[in-house]
């Protein structure tokens, strides 16, 4: 079929709405007609070149929600009709790391950057007859995508979708980094370093899980407020701003645990982070660097001594398809709230816009919404 979507042609270059082709699902596939796609920083990261692609046109997008329209043979579990959200992390269930319950780990994973259909090795999109790299294998700057059922995790039918969406990234990469690799324990001291759409989950997340403290720090004042309605205890524009009223909190201890979610984090990021760290704690670093960069700011006598440890984080340490459902039902119980993160929705073809207010501090998460003028 012929459909639209939001290309880059390359590094530097605004994302341009044009026609592609997209295939029909072969064995282990399905067609999905989405409802919406969140604006993750992740997708920026690809346009300035932060994140490598192998080639280039990319179709952006791996935050997705919708419903099934078309099912490839060899598909279980799946049929016409239902409603799905697209994990931009696929779970092949017989890969090493899934076996041992890490299926945010899954080898399929690795070629998220390709374009590669993971159950043929070709290329499902294609623009002017040439293949297209559809970021994570999902593509969600479309209002069709064709994926692997590893990718695919589907939901009950009570959930808005344009909200059910944002968790195929944020939501749960956030909320897990303070729960699940963050660890966090009732009366811990957290702090979460970039309130956007994946710190500001972080907040949700450590005030979930029952933090005594959560200390939001970000420069836009207009995060730092939302950060406070979604359960931080404090907030503050930086890091050095927030780092003697942590000490004097916690009566000199420091925080359990400091969440790195800048949407563009360096290594200059990860000193003053540890310095805020209690002996025995830990940072998560969940914000994407430049993929290039390997210098970090770090003081090994610190960490040593007083036994800190630096963790990464995808999709926030657990498995999609056992974090989307539940935190599904929080979001039915009102523990987790997806209302409130959307702040601004946008036509595909607004997406440069979209983009641009992300970059302005505008938004937690900007949402572009698909109706029947996009079928």
């Amino acid at each position: 079929m012929k459909t639209k979507a939001a290309l880059l042609h390359g590094p530097g270059e605004n994302w341009e709405v044009d026609e592609i082709e997209l295939g029909d699902p072969v064995a282990g596939e399905v067609q999905v007609r989405l409802a919406a796609s969140g604006l993750c920083h992740s997708d920026e990261h690809l346009r300035t070149g932060a994140s490598p692609s192998t080639f280039y046109p990319v179709v952006g997008g791996h935050e997705g929600a919708g419903v099934v329209t078309k099912v490839g043979p060899e598909v279980t579990g799946l049929q016409e009709g239902d409603h799905v959200v697209l994990a931009f992390i696929p779970g092949c269930g017989t890969c090493r790391p899934c076996a041992r319950g890490m299926q945010n780990l899954c080898d399929a994973g690795a070629g998220l950057l390709t374009g590669r259909a993971i159950s043929d090795g070709t290329y499902r999109t294609t623009y002017r007859g040439e293949p297209v790299v559809s970021m994570c294998l999902l593509g969600t700057f479309a209002p069709y995508v064709t994926v692997n059922q590893a990718s695919v995790i589907k939901i009950e039918d009570d959930i808005p979708l344009d909200k059910a969406a944002l968790l195929g990234c944020g939501v749960s990469t956030g909320w897990g980094s303070a729960t699940e690799i963050g660890g966090t324990r009732a009366g811990d001291t957290v702090v979460v370093v970039g309130i956007g759409g994946v710190g500001i989950n972080s907040v949700q997340g450590a005030a979930a899980a029952g933090a005594r403290y959560v200390v939001a720090v970000d420069p836009v004042e207009f995060k730092r407020q939302k950060a406070l309605e979604l359960g931080a205890t404090h907030a503050f524009a930086s890091m050095e701003e927030a780092a003697g009223v942590v000490s004097e909190l916690t009566w000199g201890q420091n925080a359990n645990t400091v969440i790195l979610t800048i949407g563009d984090t360096t290594g200059e990021h990860l000193q003053p982070a540890v310095s805020m760290t209690a002996k025995g704690g830990q940072v998560v670093v969940t914000g994407m660097g430049h993929h290039a960069q390997i210098d970090a700011k770090l003081s090994l006598f610190e960490l040593t001594l007083l036994q800190k440890r630096v963790q990464g984080a995808i999709f926030g340490g657990v498995s999609p398809r056992t974090q989307i459902p539940r935190l599904l039902e929080l979001y039915r119980h009102g523990t987790l709230k997806l209302d409130e993160l959307v702040t601004n929705t946008y036509r595909l073809e607004e997406i440069n816009t979209g983009y641009q207010d992300l970059l302005d501090g505008k938004n937690l998460r900007g949402v572009v919404v698909y109706d029947e003028a996009d079928y």
